[in-house]
């Protein structure tokens, strides 16, 4: 059994720093060590992450994904959630969330019986999809707040749109035009999605 943390921010603002700390603490306190990491600049509310997938990709059945908080891992629609839940579960994986106390049981030696362990999944499976749901929900509620300020803002005539980040555009171009990076590479390593390098690729080169 490995143990793969996932890291995830919204924003390339976002310090994921404070998470690894604290998730690195909580492994070493079980007596385990943390085999690799996944950490991503991207929105929850997408499975458009490519390092979400590569780690469902090198991770073997029986292995641990470990997360600081369910929003990490999901701020999915219900459609989106049960495919990525349909993955996990078909590779046989366990996601231990520090969050969610339920889920700390598949680091701990000899956690009961049969009866005991199939109790705690089905108890850990029903509470991850009630955190997954509220997680959504707060997505969706921080969205109709920002769309109703933008609108405010435009009635009052300042809005002003959301400012392009130059400086992260001219570097996926300098990966991706001049060096010849993959899609793939170059959205990893400018914390973005691989969709975002296509537009932003394309709408420069159309300019």
């Amino acid at each position: 059994m490995y143990i793969h943390g996932y890291l995830r921010a919204s924003t390339k603002e976002q310090d994921a720093l404070r998470a690894k700390n604290r998730m690195k603490t909580f492994v070493e306190e079980k007596g385990f060590r943390l085999a690799s990491w996944y950490t991503e600049n991207v929105s929850g509310a997408s499975l458009q992450r490519p390092e979400l997938l590569r780690l469902l990709d090198d991770a073997a059945p029986g292995d641990i994904i470990l997360i600081e908080q369910v929003d990490r891992l999901s701020r999915l629609d219900e459609e989106g959630w049960q495919k990525l839940k349909r993955l996990i579960q078909d590779k046989n994986l366990v996601v231990v969330s520090l969050d969610l106390p339920t889920s700390h049981m598949a680091l701990a030696a000899g956690a009961g019986d049969e009866f005991t362990q199939a109790m705690l999944k089905a108890i850990n499976g029903m509470m991850l999809d009630m955190l997954a749901a509220i997680a959504r929900k707060d997505y969706q509620d921080r969205r109709r707040r920002q769309e109703e300020g933008i609108t405010k803002a435009k009635a009052a005539g300042k809005f002003r749109g959301r400012q392009a980040n130059l400086q992260l555009h001219d570097k996926i171009l300098e990966l991706r035009v001049n060096n010849k990076q993959s899609i793939r590479d170059t959205a990893r390593l400018c914390g973005v999605s691989e969709r975002t390098v296509i537009r932003i690729v394309k709408n420069r080169l159309t300019e």
